[in-house]
């Protein structure tokens, strides 16, 4: 019988993951630990909107259980030491050195979770894989856990099960997807911890949904999903610069050929390229995995869309040069949203982040505007030199001229003197801007670059500005 989880990694997933599960299963104590006490303090926070991350719907959980069977502490040995299940959930992130770097995932913070379990855990335990993780990963942590107890008197030898289940949530919606999930995928090899695990699940999702298959599998399909995944945006970003030479209209192609049942209508929105946290790691690891294993064709193909998604964010940038002369030197640009997707603070492998690098190589002047993103992040994804460095140095003063803006758009001077507006994250406010107003505000000509399709055409065109949409050709007659 499950009592007590203990959840390592406080991030992303691990977070509304573990809310979720205490508000759906209130008998149950849910202790997430984290080694970073500042993001253990914002989870902490009276301030349910200095919450470390965004995601709508989540406040409302941590109000209704923090506090009651939901903990969040530094407490890492301790939680181990009183958990029945204890759910893997840390950063595995792309090596930058070594063997596979650039593609594989480096495993040391899975390895230091697996180390810290086999030492403080007590009795039986149930260890489940919630990161993404190469296939295979199981074996490591199984390897590590059985090691350590072959060393202690067998008076006091622990147990362990391994399961993997990869989380399937999409930034922005991740509360929906927890609450309503597709699938659960529950991967093992021993039928009682995989039913441990689905009877904790049941308690809200429907049984049909709950799938179990070998470790692997399980493994494996995580990969795959966001592979899949990532491979249809590349490929609707691909038709849309195809139909910006053309005359043809993306918009109705996704929609035409979104009604085939066989193809379907998700994730056939263009925009600057995907992002976030996964789906270029789990490319990359695909890609290792497939030369690793022999196969260089299959490596060849799941590399080609993450160059293509490197392609297309360029692509953006020198059409941007094009439209304004061929120069961005001293010319300001305001940059509409930072985060990957809207309804979230993550920028994570961002289009923006690339984007806004190009153009501050170019020599322009950025006002950068995102609802949730703090200046502290952009510092960060930037490679903003400390300040002290940059009075130093005219050099560097000119290469980081950018400035976050915090407030409303339109009441204060977001868009004085700017040459061009560029919509990179498809915020709704950003769908809401009185461009008639915009347009006496910004230098002659200027430009709107809508990369996202969610900017009134007729209202900019109407307030005198000049305007491109990605995806969107114009009509050619002979």
């Amino acid at each position: 019988m499950i009592k007590k989880v203990c959840c390592i990694g406080a991030g992303y997933v691990g977070g509304p993951t573990m809310s979720v599960f205490a508000d759906k299963c209130k008998d149950i104590s849910f202790n997430v630990v984290d080694v970073n006490p500042d993001r253990i303090a914002a989870w902490n926070s009276k301030d349910l909107s200095k919450l470390p991350i965004f995601e709508p719907g989540l406040d409302e959980i941590v109000k209704r259980r923090r506090g009651k069977n939901l903990t969040f502490s530094t407490e890492v040995h301790k939680c181990i030491s009183e958990a029945d299940m204890i759910f893997i959930s840390v950063n595995t992130p792309t090596k930058t050195s070594g063997i596979g770097a650039g593609q594989a995932s480096d495993l040391k913070w899975v390895e230091s979770c697996a180390r810290q379990i086999s030492e403080y855990a007590k009795g039986h335990t149930i260890v489940v894989e919630k990161s993404t993780l190469p296939v295979r990963t199981g074996e490591v942590i199984k390897a590590i856990l059985e090691s350590s107890q072959s060393s202690l008197n067998s008076k006091n030898k622990n147990t362990f099960d391994i399961l993997s289940n990869p989380e399937f949530l999409a930034e922005g919606t991740a509360i929906n997807d927890l609450e309503n999930p597709d699938r659960v995928l529950i991967g093992g090899s021993n039928e009682n911890a995989i039913n441990a695990l689905h009877d904790l699940y049941k308690k809200w999702v429907n049984e049909d949904k709950i799938i179990h298959t070998n470790l692997w599998s399980s493994e494996l399909a995580k990969l795959t999903a966001n592979a899949f995944l990532a491979q249809r945006v590349s490929s609707i970003n691909s038709i849309s610069a195809l139909c910006e030479v053309t005359g043809a209209d993306v918009r109705e192609v996704s929609r035409a050929i979104g009604k085939d049942s066989r193809i379907g209508s998700k994730f056939l929105n263009v925009g600057p390229g995907f992002g976030g946290s996964c789906f270029k790691k789990d490319i990359l690891n695909l890609v290792y995995l497939a030369n690793h294993f022999g196969l260089p064709q299959v490596a060849d193909f799941w590399e080609s869309v993450v160059h293509l998604n490197s392609w297309n964010q360029n692509r953006l940038t020198n059409i941007i040069l094009e439209k304004l002369f061929g120069t961005l030197t001293e010319k300001k640009i305001g940059i509409l949203g930072f985060s990957f997707k809207a309804n979230t603070n993550d920028t994570r492998e961002s289009p923006a982040v690339q984007i806004c690098k190009n153009l501050l190589n170019e020599g322009a002047y950025l006002k950068i505007h995102d609802p949730k993103v703090s200046k502290e992040q952009i510092d960060l994804d930037l490679g903003t030199p400390p300040i002290e460095d940059l009075k130093k140095n005219e050099v560097l003063v000119k290469k980081y001229k950018y400035k976050k803006w915090e407030n409303s758009l339109l009441e204060n001077d977001f868009f004085e003197n700017l040459d061009a507006v560029i919509v990179l994250t498809e915020w709704e406010i950003y769908s809401k801007i009185e461009w008639e107003k915009v347009s006496k505000k910004m230098r002659s000509p200027g430009w709107v670059f809508d990369s996202r399709l969610i900017v009134d055409e007729e209202r900019v065109k109407s307030s005198g500005l000049s305007f491109w949409r990605v995806g969107v050709g114009t009509v050619r007659r002979n």
